[in-house]
């Protein structure tokens, strides 16, 4: 499904960072995720603030809502959900949790560029995909501490 306008971009980034946030919440509730638990409740937590911001962005520029279309953007890429968190190996986790942060970070530096015609949405959602990114520079220390 296309993400055709500023709303339809913002709905979807509110969307992706609750299902993240469920997905972090699970590799943290999940017993051979145990060592990792801190970790992972840290990135739900994270996600909690990214919709906080998304909301106040949405807020603070309803207007720019009906400004002209997007082209070329897909939640496709960026949709698929993460399975079985709750019961996956700890590597596997890992794996997940990587690979849930780059899509994030892609989604909003490609959301960034759509959106450049509106700098200030633009630089919000550039600084919330690098935190994203962040969280990979993470993850190396957590495998080690498999």
């Amino acid at each position: 499904m296309p993400l055709t306008n500023f709303g339809a971009i913002l709905n979807f980034a509110e969307a992706l960072e609750r299902r993240d946030r469920e997905d972090f919440r699970s590799f943290s509730d999940n017993p051979d995720c145990s060592a990792n638990k801190t970790l992972f409740e840290q990135f739900a937590k994270e996600c909690e603030k990214n919709i906080k911001t998304i909301q106040r962005i949405r807020r603070e520029n309803v207007t720019e809502m009906i400004l002209e279309p997007i082209r070329d953007f897909s939640r496709r890429p960026y949709s698929a959900k993460c399975e079985c968190c709750e019961s996956m190996g700890i590597n596997d986790a890992l794996s997940s949790c990587k690979s849930i942060s780059e899509k994030a970070e892609d989604f909003y530096t490609k959301a960034a560029e759509k959106l450049k015609a509106q700098p200030e949405v633009a630089r919000a959602l550039k600084r919330i995909g690098k935190k994203r990114k962040s969280q990979l520079n993470h993850l190396p220390h957590a495998s080690m501490r498999v």
